[in-house]
Parts: C-alpha cells; structure tokens; sequence
C-alpha cells in the first residue's frame, strides 16, 4: 500500500519517521520512505490552512491508496484527556462567513457558493482506527484563547477540538477522492491561554503511538 502521511511541522511525526526504512530525501518537506511492505512519504506543510491545502492539493495523486493528516489540537471537552488520540470526522472552516454585528452569519445562511464543513465519506475504515473516539473539529486560523470568544465558537459549533489545518486535508483528500483520515493528540484544553497546562510532549508521544499502531495494521 501506498500511504501520504501529512503534517503541519516535522516535531510532531518524527519519532515515527524514525523507524521507517529506505529513507530518502530525509532533508526536504516531502520524505519518501519504506516500512514493512508500505510505501511510506511523509509531507510536511508548515502550519495553517493555506499551506496545508496548497503542499496536499501538489503532492497527492491517484497512486496514493491512503492519507494520514497527523497532529496535535486543543480540546473544548474535558471528557477528551491530554494525549487522548482522536478521529475527526466532521471539520469546519469556523472562521468561514461574515459579521452581521454580533451575529455570525455562515455562507449558507448567505446561500453564497462555498464549502465550509467537511465530512469524511471515504470510508477509510479500520479497525484501530474505528477504535478511537469519533470527533467532530473546526479549523482555524487564530487559536482560541479568550474567554468570550471561546464561548461564542461553542454556541456555533459545539466542537469537539480545533486545529489549524485539519478541513483544509480532509477537502483536498474529498475533492481528489482519495480514502483518507485525520488523527490529533489532544496537547492543551481551549481555554484562556496557559502553555504551564499543556503537555505537547505527551501528545506527540500518544500521537505518534497510534500512527505507527495504524501502520502495523494496515494490509
């Protein structure tokens, strides 16, 4: 099988590029690798949206059977532990829309053309991965770390997690057709900002466990 796993940042996937095999072009943003009998390329995009959209859109093709988006994202829901891995399954561009005053209005409610929530349809089923908790994510550009603003993306959404890159695969990956998933490690809570309460070590860690977990499964 032929696999794209996709990240924003090296750090966050790179105990499992550390066991791949026949490494080459170890260097670049674009890592081809072996591991087992998987053809194995790691991309990595630099954070956010448009990055991400533009490195997957340029780097994806129909010889990929598989793509892993990988990363670590802030939890709404203290039910969610730090390091918890998770399956979201349904992402939205929050941000996507325009301010009528207080209210947020979303290019639906303009019946303007656009595609502002992503649902993966691919089903890119397996049983570790059908293991984890089903989410359901938004996908920003600012982080939230203020109370009131926090509270006003909860009322819209009612996310689970937020990332800053998560919708822009998963449209690339629907858009191309290719059988996808998107796995984050819960590194913080979204909360009023304080990195002394995060553990992006643990989250990498149990991240990074569960990428090579999938690895070992898939045939």
């Amino acid at each position: 099988m032929k696999i794209l796993v996709v990240a924003a940042t090296r750090f966050e996937i790179s105990n499992v590029m550390q066991k791949m095999d026949d490494v080459r072009n170890p260097e670049s943003d674009l890592i081809f690798c072996r591991y087992k009998d998987h053809e194995v390329d790691f991309l990595i995009t630099g954070v956010g949206m448009v990055a991400t959209s533009y490195f997957t859109a340029k780097a994806i093709n129909d010889s990929y059977d598989f793509a892993i988006n990988a990363g670590i994202c802030g939890s709404f829901n203290k039910n969610l532990e730090l390091g918890d891995v998770v399956n979201i399954c349904e992402d939205t561009f929050a941000e996507l829309g325009a301010e009528d005053d207080d209210k947020f209005l979303s290019l639906e409610e303009m019946k303007l053309p656009g595609i502002s929530k992503v649902v993966n349809n691919s089903g890119a089923l397996h049983p570790v991965i059908e293991s984890l908790p089903k989410v359901n994510g938004i996908t920003v550009n600012t982080t939230h770390g203020n109370e009131k603003s926090i509270a006003k993306v909860y009322e819209r959404f009612h996310p689970y997690v937020e990332s800053m890159e998560g919708a822009a695969f998963m449209f690339v990956c629907e858009e191309e057709g290719i059988p996808y998933v998107q796995l984050r490690a819960v590194s913080n809570y979204v909360e009023k900002r304080n990195r002394d309460e995060w553990n992006i070590p643990l989250a990498i860690e149990k991240l990074n466990d569960k990428l090579i977990e999938v690895l070992n499964a898939i045939q």
